[in-house]
């Protein structure tokens, strides 16, 4: 019975022996410390972890479930679900950052005014690209006058847009190279977007040939050479315009139109060939400038010159000191 008892004493001082420690650990995580208007714990920072870990895997979850869902309805443009879904995601990433804050620091609206002016001053001395960049991400994604899948020319680079990100655009080239282009280039410098609005685009090919070939003839040869190639539109038809006299050839330009603006490189290539085939059988040529010499014979009845020294007869030649 003794025994019984001790041991039943041993128990119940190892239970308030774990009782006082989970005590001591809740107090610790409890304690509370307090920064300005901030106060924070090390509850609150677990909680506000467990918090922004659910709300990123939840956007990510989200976006894949809506893209997959609107990827089936082919009335949508794919530029307009990339858009929404991106917006969707960002909204819920903004949601679960303000919980966030709340739970980890207990923000309120007039702190997170505080932590905002903070950003604007660092924005000031030297964040201005990142938050232009940002901000001109948000511009593409609503004006979306770059979309995802549009064909693209930003200086000698050209590509299809892949994605729009928070800062940054990323183009892949026919070479399959991938461009990195800051949004704040898209929407602040000049970009020709070939997939933009009408589907159809004109293309121009300059070509000039010798002054004194058939001007009939080489119209005709241009036309013919824009018939039957892939990806040209006979509606509205091939056209020919007579640019002007050069100085050593005649200036023509031949006008097609396609619906396929993305091969316009591929298109271009076609059409030179079939030209370069019709003049040769055609006999039309195409100058080049060239550079003519003319050689002079030597003159000896010419006048003398006043740069070179007069030649005297032998009869008024005179000895020195005579």
């Amino acid at each position: 019975m003794l025994n019984v008892l001790i041991e039943s004493a041993d128990g119940l001082l190892v239970w308030q022996n774990d009782v006082g420690l989970l005590r001591r650990i809740g107090t610790y995580l409890l304690q509370e410390h307090t920064f300005g208007r901030i106060t924070v714990s090390l509850s609150s920072l677990i909680i506000g972890a467990i918090v922004l870990t659910i709300t990123i895997v939840a956007s990510r979850l989200i976006s894949k479930v809506m893209e997959r869902r609107m990827s089936n309805r082919r009335h949508i443009d794919p530029g307009l679900r990339y858009t929404i879904v991106r917006l969707v995601r960002y909204f819920v990433l903004t949601c679960g950052i303000l919980v966030t804050l709340k739970q980890a620091f207990a923000v309120d609206l007039t702190s997170i005014a505080v932590i905002f002016t903070a950003l604007s001053v660092g924005i000031g001395f030297g964040l201005q690209y990142l938050a232009a960049d940002i901000a001109s991400g948000f511009i593409l994604l609503f004006e979306r006058p770059v979309r995802v899948g549009d064909r693209i020319t930003i200086g000698e680079d050209e590509g299809d847009v892949q994605s729009i990100n928070l800062r940054t655009t990323v183009v892949t080239t026919n070479d399959r190279i991938a461009i990195i282009v800051p949004n704040s280039k898209l929407v602040g410098q000049r970009v020709i977007n070939w997939s933009y609005g009408d589907p159809r685009a004109r293309i121009s090919i300059p070509i000039g040939v010798a002054d004194d070939s058939d001007i009939e003839l080489a119209t005709n040869t241009l036309l013919e050479a824009a018939n039957d190639v892939e990806n040209v539109l006979t509606d509205p038809p091939p056209s020919v315009q007579f640019l002007k006299f050069g100085d050593y050839s005649l200036d023509f330009r031949l006008l097609v139109w396609t619906n396929q603006p993305r091969r316009h490189v591929q298109i271009r290539s076609d059409i030179n060939y079939r030209i370069a085939k019709l003049f040769r059988d055609r006999k039309i040529r195409i100058p080049y400038p060239t550079q003519e010499f003319l050689l002079r014979p030597n003159n000896d009845n010419r006048e003398p010159s006043l740069l070179e020294p007069e030649k005297l007869d032998d009869g008024d030649r005179t000895p020195h000191g005579s």
